[in-house]
């Protein structure tokens, strides 16, 4: 568990109440209690408030707070308050301003404003850390550590560009190994001092013609916003060492590198904001990405709003219903908390019109309070029930943040290519057939799967190719995609011939890729029927023009020169098989390959579920908790699989057939 204190879903979220007058407190925990809340977080954004200047702290606000909080049985998620330095800082200490990719120096405002290497802001903030660690560390209402919020800030300033060197000599050791890692003879760049090396930013028109130094650069801002976490984190862990503690995660993005991150988490948090019109295996996927971070532990879904949010273009409301589904379906890929963002509206700035449970109107009488406590008694009935239950998965989806970064980055071959879109459509195959994936490092541990699928692998990192290798040779299938071996770690390309060292495995060398104007498409003819594959499909964007070298061909482009040409190949290594899909072919094709993977793995799931009905299982001892998740407007049935089972929501017991309303969630255990 997250802490033993609370044997339950945590249910709760932030709470803001130094914006508001202290009568408005005891009316705020009315309503928590009635919603069933029995966490808040707080106090994510009061630096201001807690030290309103360099040598001067007040903690009696929070004191009184906490101690309202706690004397309702409410527990704690304390927040460090450092993702929003003061504005005596910036003024005193214009340093910790951060400077933008275009060479601006930002002015005071907004959150995670700061530059990540300063000295200053590391030292407020740890001092701050400290103090907070040591008045409340032994509080009983205390669970979890919350530090910073939602990192992510980049700078480019001449204390970035000094610290960007010591970490280049850390990581390189010498100027002759950067020129040739880097590949600096390129456009006469050399490096001769380590003075001349500076941050990739746009002055110069393009920041994108030395990808090496771009992909450190991120990868040394990574690690920079790391320390500072880390700072805290320390002190925090010294005071008190059986505290949980985290940072969350704003969602599925490149910024950081979110697996080395969560080494340095207790448990992995979240934040997760699906726009209204949002495939739902898109939201599926951060929520397997976050879980597969720790390499299956469940984690904390640290905000959703309960109706809205403040920034995207169209605000939509969330249906009735929407909001306790989705929050099942957190819990069913992994979630142990479910918080929101926020529990009462702010009444001005930019969050004013961000959904909370309690609304402008200040009363428990709206559609969303009542929602909110339907599904807070739901959870007060589940108690532990599903605490520490995990996913077991035989289907691994390899995502990789430095990819990403290498694909958002080359000079080429097509403006379109996107990484992230290739992986949710490969990802979204195997969700509509409701068969479990995680969504994980290609450095991790490939030995409990029977599938991986890694589309897109343009970059290999050391050692990655050999494990594939090993995995498929001792059984394992292997499936990727066009763009795939071609680059190291450094973004130079492996020679010899793409896929690289991939292409002994996949069996094939990739002599050209063809990037198609938008308009242009191509069709991949199948050779014959490969379960459930046959015909013609639609493909674009990219076409590799391959050979073979020991696969064969299963289909073959329809079009253009290369007409007659391999697409799709599969090669057999070892005891197991390597596919690859050399084109990007419309979602029908990879639907129907990926059924045709797993009946041939005999991967399928037990019931029966027609479109827009998610099932996903959790495991905990020998018991299975399957979720059943409607996420149509309109009743569905769902077919189930020989014998009789029970919803723990609806207490209810079903053979052979469940019905669900609209936007309707089941969580059935098998009767004994």
């Amino acid at each position: 568990m997250i802490n033993d204190k609370l044997p339950s879903i945590y249910y709760g979220g932030d709470y803001n109440p130094d914006q508001w007058p202290e009568e408005v407190w005891q009316e705020d925990m009315r309503l928590f209690k009635l919603a069933g809340i029995n966490i808040v977080t707080l106090p994510v954004f009061s630096w201001a408030k807690l030290q309103p200047s360099e040598d001067t702290y007040d903690f009696e606000w929070l004191d009184k707070i906490i101690a309202t909080v706690a004397k309702e049985g409410i527990f704690l998620c304390l927040a460090t308050s450092t993702a929003a330095q003061p504005a005596w800082m910036s003024r005193l200490y214009p340093e910790v301003l951060p400077v933008d990719i275009d060479g601006r120096k930002r002015t005071h405002g907004s959150r995670v404003n700061f530059c990540p290497n300063s000295p200053v802001y590391r030292m407020f903030s740890q001092r701050l850390a400290t103090k907070m660690a040591e008045r409340y560390g032994q509080h009983p209402s205390l669970l979890v550590w919350h530090i910073g919020n939602e990192y992510a800030p980049h700078c480019y300033c001449d204390t970035c560009a000094s610290s960007f060197r010591a970490w280049l000599q850390k990581k390189y050791g010498t100027l002759e190994v950067v020129n040739r890692v880097w590949n600096m003879s390129f456009w006469s760049h050399t490096v001769y001092e380590w003075e001349d090396i500076v941050p990739p930013t746009n002055l110069n028109g393009n920041n994108r013609c030395f990808q090496g130094i771009a992909l450190d650069y991120k990868r040394f801002m990574s690690d920079a916003i790391l320390e500072c976490y880390q700072g805290e984190y320390d002190i925090i862990k010294r005071i008190t060492p059986d505290i949980k503690i985290t940072s969350n995660i704003w969602g599925l993005f490149n910024g950081l590198d979110l697996k080395k991150w969560a080494d340095h988490m207790d448990v992995v948090s979240w934040d997760s904001y699906p726009q209204m019109n949002e495939p739902m295996s898109n939201v599926a996927m951060r929520h397997d990405y976050m879980r597969g971070l720790k390499d299956g532990q469940p984690f904390m879904l640290m905000e959703q709003t309960p109706s809205q949010q403040n920034w995207q273009p169209y605000n939509s409301l969330k249906r009735p219903g929407v909001m306790r589904l989705w929050s099942y379906q957190a819990i069913a890929h992994g979630a142990d908390t479910v918080m929101f963002f926020q529990l009462r509206r702010s009444v001005g700035a930019c969050e004013k019109y961000h959904g909370a449970l309690i609304a402008h109107a200040g009363h428990e009488h709206t559609r969303v309070f009542q929602e909110c406590t339907q599904l807070g008694k739901e959870l007060q009935m589940l108690g532990d029930t599903l605490l520490d239950s995990v996913t077991e998965s035989k289907v691994a989806l390899l995502f990789d943040i430095d990819t990403w970064n290498a694909v958002e980055m080359t000079s080429g071959p097509s403006v379109d290519l996107d990484y992230l879109k290739q992986a949710q459509k490969y990802y979204r195959a195997f969700y509509d057939l409701n068969v479990s994936m995680d969504v994980i490092s290609p450095l991790s541990d490939f030995s409990k799967y029977e599938l991986i699928i890694a589309p897109v692998m343009y970059m290999l990192k050391p050692g990655v190719s050999d494990r594939l290798k090993s995995f498929v040779k001792q059984g394992g299938t292997f499936i990727t995609s066009f763009f795939s071996g071609i680059v190291n770690e450094n973004d130079l390309v492996t020679l010899g011939g793409y896929p690289g060292e991939l292409r002994d495995l996949l069996g094939i060398w990739v002599e050209e890729i063809d990037a198609l104007q938008p308009e242009m498409t191509n069709r991949i003819m199948m050779n014959s029927t490969f379960g459930e594959l046959h015909g013609e499909y639609e493909c674009g964007l990219l076409c590799d023009l391959l050979h073979l070298e020991g696969a064969e061909a299963l289909g073959v482009y329809g079009r253009d020169f290369y007409a007659g040409m391999p697409a799709i190949t599969r090669n057999t290594f070892g005891q197991g098989e390597a596919y690859y899909v050399a084109t990007d072919p419309e979602q029908r094709f990879l639907e129907q390959l990926s059924k045709t993977i797993c009946e041939r793995l005999n991967l399928t799931t037990a019931h029966q579920a027609p479109e827009g009905v998610e099932i996903r299982s959790r495991q905990k001892d020998d018991k299975t908790y399957t979720f059943v998740l409607n996420h149509n407007a309109y009743e569905t049935a769902i077919l189930l699989n020989f014998g009789s089972y029970k919803d723990l929501l609806s207490h209810r017991i079903y053979e052979r057939t469940l019905v669900l309303e609209p936007h309707g969630v089941a969580i059935l255990e098998v009767c004994s």
